[in-house]
This record gives C-alpha cells, structure tokens and sequence, in this order.
C-alpha cells in the first residue's frame, strides 16, 4: 500500500471517558480563565506541548518516547493531538476532544494541527518548552502565523491551586505519609538504598490505586540517600548499605493524574552524634519559623532572606544550597516546575490564598566536619 493511501490523521475514540478527580467545571473553569487571559494578550490560540500544560488544561498526561503531543486551545475549547502508538487512551484522559496521528508520514503532527489551527494569526507557544526544531517547523507549516509565548501566563494560572486540586494534593500529602511510615520500617543496618526505597514506591503506589476508582500508575518514587549520598538532595538512589549511625535523607513523591506531593525529612539509622543532632534542631527550628512565614501577602525573597538570618546567626548560612520551597501543583522531576513560586532570594513574587508551597531547608556540611 502507498504511503499516501495510509491513515494520517484520525480520531480515535476508543472506549468511553474515565475517572476523573476532576469535575467538569474545574477543567471549564481552568480553560475559561486560560482563554480570558489569551484575550488580553491578543493570542488567538495556544498550542501547549509541555506534560504539565497539556495535563493541567485536558487531563492528560502523555508519554513522549521520541514522539511530539499538544493540546490546541481556543474558544472551541481544549483538543488534545496524540500518536497512534496511545490508541485511544488519550481520548479517555481527555476532558475534550482528541485528534490522533500515525507514523507514516513525517508532517502528520502538523496535518492535525492544520485541521485545528485555521485562521489564526497569533499562536500562543511555550517559549520555554519549544525547542529550535519545533519552532521552525512551526514556521514552515504555518506560514504568516506569529509565534508568541503563553508559557508565563498559563504558569501564573497554575500556581492558584482551586479547592478540587487542594483535595487532591492533600490526597498526595497521604500518600507520602504512607510511603514514609514504609521507609522507616525498612532501615536497618545493612540495607541496601534501593530496598528501602522500593518498600516505600511500593506501599504508595498500592494506596494510591485503592484511593481512586480508576487512576494511571505512574511515576511516583521515592529518592533516599544515606551517608555522603545525602549531600545532594536530588541524588539517586543507589545499593550503598546504609550503617549505624548514618544521616538519612527520606524523600517520598506520590504521583496521582499528574499531581506532585512531597514528603522530606532527615533520619538517622540507630543514632546520631551530638553533631548531627543539634545541626538537625537547628534545621528544625528553620523550619518551623519557615511555616509560620507562609501567609498570603509574604514576598517568597522575603521569607528566605527571614530564614537566613537564622542560619546567619549560627554560622551556617554558607552550607545551604538550594532554595527554601518551591509551589505543588502539576509537576514532576522531569516537567512543570512553577518557577515563579519558589522561595528564593531572587524571587519577588507575592503568596496568594490558594498557592500551596513546601518549607523544606537544607544545610550541606562538606565530608570530614562535624555533623556531616
């Protein structure tokens, strides 16, 4: 059969919509609020590609593997364009509609998009999630068309979480508990990273699926250091054994529909010096004084730069190494970060009612100090 006569571009609407934690109005009003803000931008429509995006605005959350997704936004509502290679289960995770293309022809995507982009004049991408590549093409199949950016307006409508996203989160915030409670009962000398931490991915992916009538189970995990593998909070989890009297870094993640929660905390297997537990009162101390500070009104630089006069006082401000907290919402290790909500010194963004943020510090003493 010649290429030309094999399917391009279809909708395959397999099976029937599922489960969503979401109602209606809340993916209505979340499109609604989008297109308002398209309105004063003079942006005719978007077209997201990022996880997080695509996933906020129609529920869906792809898998890439060398593939290109997007979800077209405009007054028609929020159509998402997925490969062949999903079936139909972008259709079923959608809240609208779905358009699905095939491998056979390179332009494809672009053939789906064409069905669904007619007329406009002023596309709204995201500047920080379109690479050169897609940004030519783009140009190529959309000649005459003005590429403008929509990534920081869609960010600041994220980072207002809606009473239905509060129960979901809070949902999540279970769920690291759980993971958590499962990781302290697995430490003991011994033990390897990796088992500790597959105890807790374990215990939480097993309660996430007995919350939900339907839910995706995917990406949830657990990130645990011990010893020196503590320095850095992102660090993978590795087969060191952990020993007795080894720091302890418990990181637990729960992935629910897209969701980001997190569960952070610092242990120690058996004991702790008299180094180690009064850096860990301090720590706590930054952090108790770190909630208090989160109120609506509070400028995220403000409250790191209250929380350094802390670590200032004790000579430890030269041991952080990263930010205080940062916003919760639809993100993940490898998508949707809301930069504009973290708290740093850099940024000077007010907290509002709705805005859900972490209070997580952290100090890095180098290998060979006391406390380490």
């Amino acid at each position: 059969m010649a290429t030309d006569e094999l399917i391009h571009v279809t909708r395959w609407h397999n099976g029937e919509k599922t489960f969503s934690p979401f109602s209606d109005g809340e993916m209505s009003r979340r499109r609604d609020a989008m297109q308002s803000l398209m309105d004063e931008a003079g942006i005719d429509a978007c077209l997201f590609t990022s996880y997080h995006n695509i996933c906020y605005f129609s529920g869906f959350l792809y898998c890439k593997f060398g593939r290109r997704y997007g979800a077209v936004l405009n007054r028609d509502g929020v159509t998402t364009v997925s490969a062949a290679i999903d079936g139909g289960q972008p259709w079923r995770r959608s809240v609208g509609d779905n358009v699905t293309y095939t491998d056979w022809r390179r332009d494809s995507y672009f053939t789906a998009l064409k069905e669904l982009l007619g007329g406009v004049k002023r596309l709204g991408v995201e500047f920080d999630e379109v690479s050169l590549d897609l940004k030519t093409l783009l140009e190529e199949h959309f000649p005459g068309v003005e590429l403008v950016d929509c990534a920081a307006i869609a960010m600041t409508l994220r980072t207002i979480k809606s009473p239905e996203e509060h129960v979901l989160i809070r949902k999540g915030a279970e769920m690291c508990a759980v993971g958590g409670r499962a990781l302290m009962a697995a430490v003991k000398p011994g033990v390897p990273e990796h088992e500790i931490a597959l105890a807790s991915t374990s215990a939480m992916v097993r309660g996430i699926a007995e919350s939900f009538p339907f839910v995706e189970l995917m990406d949830t995990w657990t990130w645990f250091q011990s010893g020196i593998n503590t320095d850095g909070a992102h660090n993978p989890v590795t087969n060191k054994l952990v020993e007795a009297g080894d720091i302890l870094s418990l990181n637990t993640f729960p992935m629910m529909f897209g969701y980001y929660t997190a569960l952070e905390r610092t242990l120690f297997c058996s004991h702790a010096s008299n180094a180690h537990y009064d850096l860990w009162q301090k720590n706590c101390e930054v952090h108790v004084r770190g909630m208090e500070l989160l109120k609506p009104g509070a400028r995220c630089c403000d409250v790191a730069t209250e929380l350094n006069k802390m670590y200032e006082g004790w000579d430890l401000l030269k041991y952080r190494s990263f930010g205080y907290g940062h916003s919760f919402g639809v993100l993940c290790h490898y998508y949707g970060r809301e930069a504009s909500v973290e708290l740093r010194e850099d940024i000077t963004t007010v907290l509002e009612p709705g805005m859900v943020v972490s209070m997580e510090p952290m100090i890095m003493l180098p290998e060979g100090a006391p406390g380490a």
